[in-house]
């Protein structure tokens, strides 16, 4: 028979076990957290690096220049380059001459299939302040 020293030995050495299995639990739930967010930020970091990559590729007087020379924002229509075409009595070929695109990207335009680029629309709005007479002369020089 176990005497009253080796129960009690047992029962201590049984509620030791599970003090320090629920503490165990714990330190495995926080760690598996921390290993988590530890993941999240290194792909963030990650992400980070190559958008930061990308821009410094760009070469940065070129963007900084067109920021300054498009300073007014400039809008686009379809139905308002058309109707600017037509008010000036052009066709599409001379309208493209006059912005320095084809004629196959000014039939785009007006169908609404594409936009122009941010570097064409200061072209397209000094057509616009051209009134008849002056966009022909444009065109015959």
């Amino acid at each position: 028979m176990s005497t009253f020293a080796e129960q009690l030995k047992n029962e201590i050495a049984r509620i030791a076990r599970k003090e320090s299995r629920a503490d165990s639990k714990q330190i495995k739930k926080a760690s598996a957290q921390y290993r988590a967010e530890i993941a999240a930020l290194k792909r963030r970091i990650a992400s980070l690096e190559s958008s930061l990559a990308r821009l410094l590729k760009q070469p940065v007087t070129h963007k900084n220049q067109v920021q300054e020379e498009t300073s007014v924002a400039l809008r686009f229509r379809a139905d308002g380059f058309a109707s600017l075409r037509k008010k000036l009595g052009l066709t599409a070929h001379e309208m493209a001459d006059l912005v320095g695109v084809s004629a196959q990207s000014v039939y785009h335009w007006e169908a609404g299939k594409s936009r122009p680029r941010a570097s064409q629309l200061p072209a397209i709005a000094a057509v616009r302040k051209l009134n008849k007479k002056e966009a022909w002369a444009k065109l015959e020089g």
